[in-house]
């Protein structure tokens, strides 16, 4: 009887598993940086960009010291962005602005800007029957990604590569991004789950946090605060800096001279990895657990102790990692988690989901210390704005199919940003090196 490809790749994989390892030791030896970065985590240095700027360590007396982190967008500190943009306006699109254009608008730029955000919020002529609704999936990113591709299809100007083009294609993105999301689950929902299906409109006059969730609810109501929280995380979830995973696969793509539709489906498929995208829905399935493994939720010590075996990998995933907390970069503290808590505790207060809250305020007290106690760390422990933002979309009855479609309808602006900054930059394609450790055969 003839072998199919799933017997055959079963059956030869342990040959790649053979061929395909290098001792770590070498890594080593020829001074090459795992994962482009150093013993300390820090990235190497592969570029520079106007666009943001982390801050985790600040220098004293000629030494680096942790500090409390800063994010920077395009010069301003976000937390003062976001802070004077009042109670209730919604500031997606005037920081969208900025990071594509790198100015804050005034106000007659901002109302032109998001009158175009508004009325590019369009598919094309029967693309979500033809397109979106054709073999629907759990994988909401890979809907999405397969979504981008096929609107360059539509686009007469589709593989022409420059600023002025790709600016264009970049804002329709944008706005369309929360649509084939909302979409693109309605139809998961429907045709897998059985359930109800509801495609409605965009509204051109709101902003895209409420836009969001008008598409995704059935009857298209949300509160004030519900929309005020979304469209922070939004803000927040932008651009972080440059050198993550997939603002670097748009750079290297980018550098190609690939379209912007090719460009912006790489860094979906590069962020729906759960190394970078899917960290949320980790926190998510580690406190289910550790609410189901807890008699009561008010009992420090019973927190700290569940959380100590978390930690020495005898419960949950085994992997002994409290998700959620510590980065890359910040040290002392993630300035996103900081800005965002306190919408987090508005919106909790409002669900009334305060022993959650409580939950969340203890661990966020007492994981730090138990890792620092069991782990050989460099730096500081605090945790990330991950910890929060799978908690806001679970009480904002956001399905977790869509937590990291979520994310990238706030990283597109950045990623946008990146590929402009790129076009209008050095010019030369991306090539790493990388050293040749093989055996020779003769």
């Amino acid at each position: 009887m003839k072998m199919n490809v799933n017997e055959y790749a079963a059956k030869q994989a342990e040959l790649c598993r053979k061929n395909d390892s290098i001792a770590p030791r070498l890594y080593k030896e020829y001074g090459v940086n795992v994962g482009l970065r150093d013993v300390n985590g820090k990235g190497v240095l592969t570029g520079l960009t106007n666009i943001s700027k982390i801050v985790a360590f600040k220098n004293e007396n000629g030494q680096k010291v942790p500090c409390d982190g800063e994010l920077w967008y395009r010069g301003y500190n976000v937390q003062n962005l976001i802070k004077n943009l009042g109670e209730t306006e919604f500031g997606f699109e005037k920081i969208a602005y900025l990071l594509l254009l790198g100015e804050l608008p005034d106000e007659a730029q901002l109302q032109e800007f998001r009158e175009i955000i508004g009325s590019s919020r369009t598919l094309p002529t029967n693309f979500t029957r033809d397109v979106i609704m054709k073999a629907p999936s759990e994988d909401i990113m890979n809907t999405m990604t397969r979504s981008i591709l096929t609107l360059a299809s539509y686009d007469e100007n589709a593989k022409l590569v420059t600023v002025e083009n790709s600016l264009r294609q970049c804002i329709q993105l944008i706005s369309l991004f929360p649509v084939l999301a909302a979409y693109g689950y309605h139809a998961y929902n429907h045709y897998e789950n059985n359930d109800s299906m509801y495609i409605h409109r965009p509204d051109p006059q709101l902003s895209t946090a409420e836009n969001l969730l008008l598409l995704l609810r059935p009857d298209k109501k949300y509160t004030p605060v519900e929309a005020k929280v979304l469209d922070t995380a939004l803000i927040l979830h932008m651009e972080h800096g440059g050198g993550n995973n997939s603002t670097f696969t748009t750079r290297v793509v980018t550098s190609s001279g690939s379209d912007t539709y090719s460009t912006i489906a790489a860094a979906m498929s590069s962020l729906k990895g759960p190394k970078h995208g899917g960290a949320n829905i980790k926190v998510m399935e580690m406190m289910q657990d550790i609410r189901e493994n807890i008699r009561d939720i008010k009992d420090r010590e019973e927190i700290e102790a569940y959380l100590s075996k978390i930690l020495d990998g005898e419960t949950f995933d085994r992997k002994g990692l409290i998700y959620g907390m510590g980065h890359a970069v910040y040290s002392l503290s993630d300035p996103r988690e900081r800005i965002f808590k306190q919408y987090v505790e508005e919106l909790a207060l409002e669900k009334h989901r305060e022993d959650d809250m409580i939950l969340y305020n203890t661990i966020e007290e007492l994981a730090p210390k138990l890792i620092a106690e069991k782990r050989h760390i460099y730096k500081g422990v605090s945790p990330n704005v991950d910890f929060y933002s799978g908690f806001v979309y679970d009480m904002l009855n956001i399905p977790r199919e869509l937590y990291t479609a979520i994310f990238a309808i706030a990283r597109i602006v950045g990623w946008s940003a990146h590929r402009i900054e790129e076009l209008t930059g050095t010019d030369r394609i991306i090539r790493p090196a990388y050293m040749s450790v093989m055996e020779v055969r003769e």
